[in-house]
């Protein structure tokens, strides 16, 4: 892990645990200020510095190489493309201690996902209803459905938003394993901030 990130990832350990800079100075023998500098992202902490560092918070900073990462990055994001949220769940779960880019990435993946299922529910919930009413509809007389044949309308209408749903959640996915790839923010639309 490269700076900014380990700096990041320090912090956020960091602030987890519950530790000053001060603290965690003590546990990892070093200055005050090596801390701040690192977490700022100003310097690289020597081996034996991070070694400290992972040993006071509970993470193996050196496990990640770059490679690797960007591979589960990508396999990542590309589960985005199915709203199946246990997959992106279990990668996130395993990998999220490992790289601080897994974690973040991991957590806009996760609400992405969310946002898309509950948005299928509500989907899928349009989808029954409008059978039923024109159902109804056609059966009370009313005149504005005695000429149109309900199959057609079914045929096109319901499955329209899970098609589109279906659509824009490949889009998505696909656009964002591509600009992780690229080192690039990744931006997920219409995601609800739900895992902070």
């Amino acid at each position: 892990m490269n700076q900014p990130d380990l700096g990041l990832k320090v912090a956020d350990l960091r602030q987890q645990k519950g530790l000053t800079q001060e603290r965690l100075a003590e546990l990892c023998e070093v200055s005050p200020r090596t801390i701040q500098r690192i977490e700022s992202g100003e310097v690289d902490p020597r081996a034996y510095t991070l070694h400290c560092l992972g040993e006071a918070l509970d993470f193996d900073f050196g496990e990640e190489s770059a490679g690797n990462e960007n591979f589960w990055l990508t396999i990542l994001h590309l589960s985005s493309m199915f709203c199946i949220l246990i997959v992106p769940l279990l990668l996130w779960s395993w990998k999220k201690n490992q790289s601080y880019k897994i974690d973040q990435h991991g957590r806009q993946v996760l609400n992405f996902q969310i946002t898309m299922i509950l948005l299928l529910v509500a989907a899928i919930f349009v989808v029954m209803l409008v059978p039923a009413t024109l159902m109804v509809a056609q059966r009370a007389g009313d005149t504005a459905f005695e000429g149109a044949p309900i199959i057609l309308l079914l045929i096109l209408c319901v499955p329209m938003p899970l098609i589109l749903i279906g659509i824009f959640c490949v889009y998505q996915g696909a656009v964002n394993a591509m600009r992780a790839q690229a080192d690039k923010p990744i931006h997920y639309a219409l995601s609800i901030p739900f895992v902070k």
